[in-house]
């Protein structure tokens, strides 16, 4: 019976040990490439729905809770309803409204469950053409990711 020898055994095994390695990291590249995806859907389903002027279409993007935050300039809006009813005062006719775009946008992961969006916004409006920049904390919640925090100025 011929033995393997030590050297070759060692090399083996650091060899299976970085194939296993290498893919944890490529499952996890995956999971996050698909988590960046499912974000970026729900982004373009709200521009989608901005754009035809469905708010209620728009705010699915949003996590239906009360600890749900909504900060623009002075103002912090907490609870769902409550950052609803914000946007539909503000935004109560198509004109006010105009096309949506998103741009730049940025997905940095913080764990399995959470990932912060960084991006740019732009309103095309007859009269102007509003425009800034914004932070979003999306959650993974049982309806899929959703947004928990938007600060946009």
């Amino acid at each position: 019976m011929k033995r393997t020898p030590p050297r070759l055994h060692v090399v083996c095994k650091h060899i299976l040990g970085m194939a296993l390695a290498g893919g944890f990291m490529i499952g996890r590249l995956s999971a996050a490439t698909g988590d960046e995806s499912e974000i970026r859907a729900v982004m373009s389903a709200q521009t989608a729905a901005w754009n035809r002027s469905d708010i209620d279409g728009f705010m699915d993007g949003y996590a239906r809770s009360s600890a749900t935050e909504f900060v623009s300039g002075d103002r912090i809006t907490r609870g769902w309803q409550t950052v609803r009813d914000r946007y539909k005062k503000k935004y109560s006719s198509r004109e006010k409204m105009g096309t949506l775009t998103f741009s730049e946008l940025k997905i940095t992961p913080l764990n399995r469950d959470a990932a912060i969006v960084l991006g740019r916004w732009k309103l095309d409006r007859k009269a102007d053409k509003p425009h800034g920049v914004f932070t979003l904390l999306f959650r993974r919640t049982p309806a899929g990711w959703r947004i928990v925090h938007d600060h946009t100025s």
